[in-house]
């Protein structure tokens, strides 16, 4: 089927969510920019359901890699009947020589270390006014989390997983923290904790149900991507890993604190004005140095304190006041 009438965008989005939420401001920016835009968005299994809400939508393609590359010639075959206004590419391939399209953009990787937002907004020529992520949602996605976190006190939102042992901060200490920041003097004293994560980490995630007791809204595996990012909007403040969700926090506006060990916050820190990275004393280079190929199953995030943390939280807080008021 090919896409109705208007101007087709092709647009090539990564497998991971995390950088499918730092480069989707870009659709923002042409939905915004160019008359009759329309979309055909290619897109990671785990990505593809952020786009489902996208303006002027044609069709979402879930572009899954398969050992002997024939991904690419099966997604040209899906393709290849449209002569495309625009095929933005962030994977880099080299697919569009092999379509009809007016222009293209292809993502080129930076030499040197720079910030994946920044590195898309390159693909399009606009890193003088890179496009912060945004992500689409419907009404009935926002009557949802209205719904799922409904109820009195600010929301601690929490994601204490991630894609590797490496980079996981122990769950003891985001409960240590969440207590501390809850009740007493805390500055989100008599609020609830959220936890996201995926369909993996719901043990995880009740692992942390007595640092809020009754006030616990759990949405580890129960939630689709979209509603987990409406859920964020609703936060007061959120801590995590590295990870997909901390960029959908950052994306949602919530005062984001991403906790990062043998990440490079270079590239990946979350993007906006309300966000923090927090790290123990170790940089990134000194990490990578002890694990070159980060490939060690041994958690580096173990000199990261929770009094580092809990500071950063306190203040994060405090600087958001007037946000929030």
């Amino acid at each position: 089927m090919s896409p109705a009438a208007g101007f087709p965008i092709l647009f090539i989005t990564a497998t991971r969510i995390g950088d499918a939420v730092l480069s989707s401001g870009l659709i923002k920016r042409l939905h915004d920019e160019i008359p009759g835009a329309r979309f055909t968005i290619v897109a990671g299994p785990d990505a593809a359901p952020l786009f489902a809400h996208t303006p002027n939508l044609d069709r979402v393609i879930v572009f899954e890699k398969s050992k002997s590359g024939g991904h690419w010639l099966e997604l040209w075959r899906k393709v290849r009947h449209t002569r495309w206004g625009l095929i933005v590419d962030l994977r880099g391939s080299g697919i569009s020589r092999f379509l009809s399209t007016k222009r293209r953009a292809i993502h080129r990787r930076s030499p040197q270390p720079i910030h994946k937002v920044l590195e898309a907004a390159r693909t399009l020529r606009i890193e003088d006014d890179p496009a912060p992520p945004h992500i689409f949602t419907s009404p009935d996605v926002e009557a949802y989390a209205d719904e799922l976190t409904k109820g009195a006190g600010p929301i601690l939102a929490m994601a204490p997983a991630a894609n590797w042992v490496g980079k996981t901060w122990p769950v003891e200490r985001f409960s240590q923290v969440a207590m501390t920041l809850l009740h007493g003097y805390g500055p989100l004293a008599g609020g609830r904790l959220m936890v996201l994560g995926g369909p993996g980490d719901d043990a995880l995630a009740r692992s942390l149900k007595d640092s809020a007791g009754r006030r616990f809204i759990n949405l580890a595996g129960k939630v689709d991507l979209l509603t987990a990012f409406a859920c964020l909007k609703r936060a007061r403040l959120f801590i995590g890993n590295d990870s997909g969700a901390m960029h959908l926090a950052a994306a949602s506006g919530t005062p984001t604190i991403g906790l990062f060990g043998p990440s490079d916050e270079r590239l990946y820190a979350p993007w906006g004005e309300y966000t923090r990275v927090v790290r123990g004393p170790r940089s990134f280079e000194q990490i990578q140095a002890v694990d070159p190929g980060f490939s060690q199953a041994l958690c580096h995030m173990m000199d990261l304190p929770v009094k580092t943390v809990v500071a950063a939280a306190n203040e994060l807080v405090k600087a958001t006041e007037a946000k929030h008021a």
